[in-house]
């Protein structure tokens, strides 16, 4: 004899499915969504790279003027790969100052690439021989690029391909200037100084719409443009970045919750 509870429900087993179909549809939806996201970062780091990459080609040319060879032009540009502090060094052996002082402008301004460093290890949590390949890509841009995206496959997108990009495409065009040479004129006068800082002020206007960061970046550039005719290279900038962590520090204790009552502790109890 059949026992009720041996008699198999209409649509027992549809509900299991259901739920199956439904979550299938909404890890489709949420990979559509990463997909577009990556796209849009690989996008995002073409542009830059293309806009930065160019300006390699004024570097070249005025590390040659500076009386750096082309193969010593090379080498800074592959092995240093940060337009700031290489700019400082040519700008110091072009004036005429000792290497000790070239390579300690260049040393303050490059400590930034550090700070860079810390602020992305989490998000791309890369395996160890990776993190010594990604340091040489950590440069202004590829932070810039990478810590605008919201997904961890697009922040990974964003970042080699802005990284890779632009080394590429700077040391290509750093041969061409430094090749080149007089031949170019002032690199100014095509307008490449602007390009880089165009597509880096690009990237972090979006930021700017929290009051918070206003006053952040309004802060930042006060400290640095007072600094800049008093400090020696490069140390303008780390102490941009120093207001920037600090007012960062203060707003995040700001908006931080007080400490209350304990859930289900008696009020007697928090007293003592």
């Amino acid at each position: 004899m059949t026992r009720p509870d041996d008699v198999p429900r209409p649509g027992a087993d549809a509900a299991p499915d259901r739920d199956r179909a439904l979550d299938a549809e909404v890890d489709d939806v949420v990979e559509t969504a990463v997909e577009d996201e990556v796209r849009a970062a690989v996008r995002q780091a073409v542009s830059v790279s293309v806009a930065t990459g160019l300006y390699g080609v004024s570097f070249g040319a005025l590390s040659v003027v500076a009386g750096l060879d082309v193969a010593q032009t090379m080498a800074l540009s592959l092995l240093m790969f940060s337009g700031g502090s290489q700019f400082a060094l040519i700008g110091v052996v072009g004036a005429g100052g000792a290497a000790g002082a070239a390579v300690a402008t260049a040393g303050f301004l490059g400590v930034r690439n550090a700070l860079y460093g810390a602020q992305l290890g989490p998000l791309l949590a890369l395996r160890s021989w990776h993190k010594v390949l990604a340091a040489q890509f950590t440069i202004d841009e590829s932070t810039a690029v990478a810590t605008a995206q919201r997904s961890r496959r697009a922040v990974r997108a964003g970042f080699w391909w802005t990284g890779v990009g632009i080394f590429v495409l700077w040391n290509a065009m750093t041969l061409v200037g430094a090749l080149a040479g007089d031949a170019l004129g002032d690199p100014r006068a095509w307008g490449l100084d602007a390009a880089a800082a165009a597509a880096f002020l690009g990237l972090l206007w979006p930021r700017l719409a929290a009051r918070a960061m206003q006053l952040t970046a309004a802060a930042a550039v006060v400290v640095a443009a007072v600094l800049v005719p008093l400090a020696p290279g490069g140390v303008p900038v780390l102490a941009a970045a120093g207001v920037a962590i600090v007012v960062g520090q203060v707003d995040a204790r700001r908006r931080r919750p007080a400490p209350g009552p304990r859930p289900g502790a008696d009020p007697g109890e928090e007293r003592s």
